[in-house]
């Protein structure tokens, strides 16, 4: 009797078959995260000075997610308009969303909002944080991917960008703007000339604080207005991102007229009606330069680390429970086998954070958990150093945008964590004498966890971007 032909010699005959071509799937949808403004429970508007209270909400708090799929990985990103989301926060949104590769969650850094942080209560040292406004925030941002999820669909994508020099002021020397916009436009497979997309994702970077100081009205900022002009322009829904904001990107004291000419005001709504809409008119220039994208297949790559706390009034509000974050040990390792919590804010702590790669087909998108310097992101930093700098020697940190060898690039700040400025350390500028002969120090030292964050991140980007 012949033996039977091994089962597994025959499999090794047959014909391999192809891997499934990737498909890009897409879908959008948002939740309204607003607050109840009513008396009972004070609602502190976050980005300024403490005990600013809501007395009224004139304009929606967002989360506007959209959901990706390549037919084997599926990853959500969503954009809430808050102030920022400290890690904890969107790990517990990530709890709640099974099935995902990847979540990201940011925040457009609003500055109208309520607080999400702690920093504005009524007094520095108490937080601003309603502790069920923060769920409210953290499962509507769970709500909207989820609604998202069930909408996906095959689409085509098409990315443009469009420079508006105009609509940004560098509030701190040297000036350098970051001032690219990033528009992706998904249409249906089947789409025929004059049908609406199925969403637009817009990456801008600038902060939204045209109302000022002495609005005391919940409001999205500018960003309401720039998202309601786009989805009535191209009937379909909108997800806005944050980039890069410090440096400062900022919109306020941009020169804009009203409808007579004359000089619009800062601290207004028309003026920032006025911004959100110009805005809008310059994602639609990206539109029109828009080209075909192919964006799959997906990789995503993070790494968690830690970056030093050395600012002193940070870790007062650690300590304080202002904050409401764990530190941990810090012993001048970013990655440490394991992180282990600190409990003396006298002691040397420091955040645990993540950073973040994506490359999604012909797409690198950075993913940055603060506000970072458009030095840091385009290569730009001082050369030669301002004698006045604090650390002239310090060596430059590698930039954000030459790691990104994809066709289109993009960055994400505030992503899954608010950490501050992110400043490069030959421009750290604390102490006197001051650089470019100023008498005092300019802004942004205070909001920043210090002057090695911008070299542990970057390194540690540089790692992630770099791996095969």
């Amino acid at each position: 009797m012949r033996p039977a032909f091994p089962a597994l010699a025959l499999l090794l005959l047959l014909p391999t078959l192809p891997a499934a071509e990737p498909k890009l799937s897409v879908g959008f949808a948002e939740t309204d995260v607003s607050p109840v403004v009513d008396g009972k429970t004070p609602v502190y508007l976050a980005g300024y000075g403490q005990n600013r209270p809501a007395t009224k909400v004139h304009d929606p708090i967002v989360a506007r997610a959209v959901v990706l799929s390549d037919g084997t990985k599926k990853i959500a990103l969503v954009s809430v308009d808050v102030v920022g989301l400290f890690l904890p926060a969107v790990e517990r949104v990530r709890e709640q969303l099974k099935g995902f590769d990847y979540v990201l969650v940011s925040a457009t850094h609003n500055h109208e909002g309520p607080d999400t942080l702690g920093l504005w209560g009524k007094t520095p040292f108490e937080s601003g944080v309603d502790p069920a406004y923060l769920k409210r925030v953290i499962d509507g941002a769970a709500a909207a991917v989820t609604a998202a999820e069930k909408k996906l669909a095959p689409a085509t994508a098409r990315v443009g960008t469009a420079k508006g020099p105009e609509l940004l002021r560098d509030g701190r020397l040297p000036e350098v703007k970051h001032d690219d916009m990033v528009v992706i436009r998904f249409d249906a497979t089947d789409a025929k000339p004059g049908d609406a997309p199925v969403g637009l994702l817009v990456q801008w970077n600038v902060h939204p604080e045209l109302l000022d100081d002495k609005n005391t009205e919940v409001s999205a900022d500018h960003v309401g207005y720039t998202v309601a002009h786009l989805t009535k322009k191209y009937k379909c829904p909108v997800v806005y991102f944050t980039g890069t904001v410090g440096g400062l990107m900022t919109s306020l004291r941009v020169p804009l007229k009203d409808a007579d000419g004359k000089d619009m005001k800062d601290g207004t709504f028309e003026k920032t009606e006025k911004y959100g809409v110009e805005v809008g008119k310059l994602a639609e220039k990206a539109v029109q330069a828009a080209v075909p994208a192919t964006l799959v297949p997906f990789a995503v790559r993070t790494k968690a680390l830690l970056a030093p706390v050395d600012n002193a009034l940070y870790r007062l509000a650690w300590q304080a429970g202002v904050f409401k974050r764990p530190m941990y040990v810090w012993d001048g390792n970013p990655a440490p086998e394991k992180f282990v919590e600190g409990k003396d804010a006298s002691k040397p702590v420091g955040v645990k954070t993540e950073v973040g790669y994506l490359k999604l087909g012909e797409l690198d998108v950075a993913l940055i958990p603060g506000e970072i310097y458009p030095e840091l992101v385009l290569d730009k930093i001082q050369e030669p150093v301002d004698p006045g700098a604090d650390f002239p020697n310090a060596s430059k940190e590698p930039a954000i945008y030459p790691q990104l060898k994809g066709k289109h690039k993009m960055l994400i700040g505030l992503a899954n964590d608010e950490i501050g400025y992110i400043i490069p350390k030959r421009q750290w500028d604390e102490q006197p004498p001051f650089c470019y002969g100023r008498k005092d120090a300019q802004y942004g030292e205070i909001n920043s966890c210090g002057p090695d964050v911008a070299k542990v991140l970057c390194e540690a980007f540089k790692e992630l971007a770099g791996k095969k």
